[in-house]
């Protein structure tokens, strides 16, 4: 199995061909319609956010610092990864230059509605910057069965997906069970024997493309040169079932009260954003 790559095909085709049976897939230019295609560099980031700061594993860096880091990154001595900046909190300026953010694709989007503006849902809008050798720290699906959509707007990244109905060879986490116990880039066969027959697609996601990871699909990542990707969440009723079931999970861990009250109102918002799906003729 591979990662297929796309052009310019209609919104009908993703979803006969991709989002319906849940297939991973690469637009060659959706972010077409972004003005940040072709715009977001480092240099450009220096110039006009160089003095905005973000944490990075428990340390505090401006834009400026990171971006050094990342030109003296190497596969043996790579920046500290991810480095995620928050856009509507911390570069609300980018939010212009990445409209529309569906792409035309990704929609509906529950995720853009004023109902799920309220509280945590999982889902951000994040601009990701890395350097050669960075790597997401674990192999991992999206916290609450979200669909992710990366952009790499510069440089180029290495990512590795697995089909679905693998999760018994990557060893999830019993206390967490979104995140894999093993390290996939330097795998223990020892320790996690079956992973040997796990089958892993490697492929390459370059400046101008985006990446749709249907949620369920486990999947990690790999700089292999100064990155600058932007990363956004989608949700709809496709996957809201899924979602419902990790908003009890994730808030029942603040007590059983406080759950049904986020479970009761992700529902109604939900069932609401469904509602205006079907009379707006969505599906």
């Amino acid at each position: 199995m591979e990662v297929q790559k796309v052009g310019d095909i209609s919104y009908k085709q993703f979803m006969d061909d991709f989002y319906t049976p849940g297939i991973p897939v690469v637009f060659k230019n959706a972010s077409k319609v972004w003005k940040a295609n072709g715009l977001f560099t480092p240099d450009w980031f220096r110039e006009n956010f160089g003095s905005r700061s973000t944490e990075v594993k428990g340390n505090t860096y401006t834009m400026r610092e990171i971006l050094d880091m990342v030109e003296n990154s190497s596969e043996g001595n790579p920046a500290p990864y991810p480095c995620i900046f928050n856009i509507p909190e911390t570069l609300p300026e980018l939010i212009p230059l990445i409209q529309p953010l569906n792409l035309n694709y990704a929609r509906p989007n529950w995720m853009e509605n004023k109902f799920f503006n309220r509280g945590y849902w999982g889902s951000a809008t994040e601009v990701f910057i890395g350097g050669p050798g960075g790597k997401f720290p674990y192999l991992h699906l999206d916290y609450y069965h979200l669909n992710a959509w990366i952009t790499q707007l510069y440089g180029e990244k290495r990512f590795t997906v697995f089909p679905r109905g693998q999760e018994d060879l990557l060893y999830p986490k019993p206390d967490d069970p979104w995140r894999s116990e093993l390290n996939i880039f330097e795998p223990d066969y020892v320790r996690y024997p079956k992973f040997k027959d796990a089958t892993p697609i490697n492929f390459t996601v370059g400046p101008g493309e985006t990446l749709f990871i249907p949620f369920g699909t486990w999947h990690t990542a790999y700089s292999l040169t100064p990155t600058i990707s932007v990363a956004f969440d989608q949700l709809n009723s496709k996957n809201f079932k899924d979602f419902m079931k990790d908003v009890w999970v994730f808030k029942k861990r603040e007590g059983t009260m406080k759950a049904l009250a986020y479970y009761g109102y992700a529902w109604l918002a939900g069932t609401t954003c469904k509602i205006g799906d079907s009379l707006n003729g969505k599906h």
